[in-house]
């Protein structure tokens, strides 16, 4: 007599999953993966920036600015503030500020940010904050 060949079923479960990934490789090939918003750094506003002043004390610099990213212990006199926003894997904004300070009071500011009149101003800060 004949038997009617059958596939065991473990075998079309496994073909059955095979073509749907496959199908589901093809089809998602243009779909574009998510990427996060990422803000590094300290944020640097401008109502923050005007409210600077030469002759203010390191304790009434940090009150208006917050804690600096950077401190060097090889330049303990400056301060350097950097921001970076990158909106979808593609970056949108970036500002640094450099702080000088004369013993205890804010001398200079450089950076590419608009500063208070008044306060002694380096513009930009590439050039002239590194040592």
């Amino acid at each position: 007599m004949f038997r009617i060949l059958q596939t065991p079923v473990p075998v079309r479960l496994s073909l059955s999953a095979l073509s749907l990934c496959v199908a589901l490789a093809a089809g998602g090939c243009s779909l574009k993966p998510y990427k996060i918003d990422i803000q590094q750094g300290n944020v640097v506003t401008q109502e923050m920036i005007s409210k600077l002043r030469q002759g203010m004390t390191r304790s009434q610099v940090k009150f208006v600015m917050g804690t600096a990213l950077v401190t060097d212990a090889f330049h303990p006199d400056r301060w350097d503030y950097f921001y970076k926003f990158d909106k979808g894997g593609k970056p949108r904004e970036e500002r640094r500020l450099t702080l000088v300070f004369e013993g205890d009071k804010l001398a200079r500011v450089m950076g590419d940010v608009n500063v208070a009149p008044g306060l002694d101003a380096a513009a930009p800060a590439t050039k002239e904050a590194k040592p």
